[in-house]
């Protein structure tokens, strides 16, 4: 291998320790209390280092949330019976895209944290859309698949199509994800008689596909 792609492989993984260990410390003390020389500390590199991959706090943050959104969502792109759903539903495709918030509490309850986290740092921040750019890039790669269920939709009947795309897709995404993030942190209502955050999910989910399902 020439001394370049070396540099580069090297730069690669100490680029992906910066990442791991914020997310790490992220997740665990949230954002704001978590300062560039403790991440760079952590990690064993000098603070200097860790400024040539992230010029800013806020770099550093926009890019852990990429990364880890964009890994999810590559996991969860595994869990298709097959590449473009061949053989299902647009309802079927939608209970497996409600379904996999689902996923998220039940396998990623420290990502839902993380967001939590994440939501408030940038609002507080008023981060610049330029920095936001890879991980508005992430969400927006969603849309595309979200339209195979529209698209399908208007084929077999399955959902409703007479509500735009673009509302369904923000609907679906905003309550799911706030729900199940909710519950990852605690914050909701625990009866006397005890809660199960699964089967509020399930009741959210199965609201949700009879208000599109078509017929």
């Amino acid at each position: 291998m020439r001394d370049k792609e070396k540099d580069a492989a090297q730069m690669a993984i100490k680029r992906r320790d910066f990442l791991e260990k914020a997310y790490e410390l992220f997740t665990k003390k949230n954002i704001e209390s978590v300062s560039m020389i403790e991440v760079a500390r952590e990690c064993g590199y000098g603070t200097m280092t860790l400024y040539r991959y992230f010029s800013t706090k806020p770099q550093l943050v926009v890019a852990v949330a990429a990364w880890i959104w964009g890994q999810t969502i590559r996991e969860n792109q595994e869990r298709r019976p097959n590449a473009d759903f061949a053989g299902m539903t647009a309802l079927g495709i939608l209970e497996f895209y409600l379904d996999s918030f689902i996923e998220l509490y039940r396998h990623k309850r420290d990502l839902l944290r993380f967001n939590q986290f994440f939501n408030i740092y940038i609002q507080s921040e008023r981060i610049d859309p330029e920095v936001m750019k890879p991980y508005r890039d992430i969400i927006e790669g969603l849309k595309p698949e979200f339209h195979v269920i529209y698209e399908r939709a208007q084929q077999d009947h399955t959902v409703r199509t007479d509500e735009s795309e673009e509302e369904m897709f923000s609907t679906t995404l905003h309550l799911m994800l706030a729900a199940a993030t909710r519950s990852a942190i605690g914050l909701v209502y625990i009866p006397e008689s005890g809660f199960d955050a699964e089967k509020e999910l399930g009741k959210l989910k199965e609201a949700l596909l009879m208000r599109y399902r078509k017929g």
